[in-house]
């Protein structure tokens, strides 16, 4: 029995575990099903050096990482796109920072003596900025829980879901 106030399920457990009503879990809004398109990552990321090559890398390999699996398990489309670029441009810009760390130590030396390298802040802001990323995107298990299956077309049943 339900705890009045409580907090609904989430729609994607209420599915799980077969207790989903349309009058007590909203589904949500639905975008348009069309796929979201890789962008060009020399737009978005420019600059022609090494490291800016690997940071563009990043990037895409973040991507095709992340990107077909939310469009699949979230129906993720074009029209979320920014929130998934937002993602794999944090998280090469994260990778790009700890490898600075790594290479230069978390202590430089300057004109004013031993400092704390300016990449622990960086890294600490895109951190914080990439864990809400992370749940946004239902990316952790915890957030995961939150995400709403797209509807399969004509009832089969061999979806991801089924």
């Amino acid at each position: 029995m339900a705890v009045r106030g409580a907090k609904p399920k989430p729609h994607l457990q209420a599915v799980r575990e077969g207790t989903f009503r349309e009058d007590r879990q909203s589904e949500g809004v639905r975008f348009a099903p069309v796929d979201p398109v890789e962008p060009d990552w020399m737009l978005h990321l420019p600059g022609d050096g090494p490291d800016d090559e690997l940071v563009r890398a990043e990037a895409a390999a973040a991507w095709a990482r992340t990107v077909p699996m939310l469009v699949i398990a979230a129906g993720l489309s074009n029209t979320q796109r920014d929130t998934a670029l937002e993602y794999c441009v944090t998280w090469a810009r994260l990778v790009q920072a700890e490898r600075h760390l790594s290479v230069e130590g978390l202590v430089v030396s300057t004109e004013r003596g031993n400092v704390k390298n300016p990449w622990t802040t960086i890294v600490h802001q895109y951190r914080a900025h990439f864990r809400s990323l992370v749940g946004e995107l239902g990316l952790s298990p915890a957030a995961a829980t939150r995400l709403t299956p797209p509807e399969s077309g004509g009832g089969d049943d061999d979806g991801v879901f089924d």
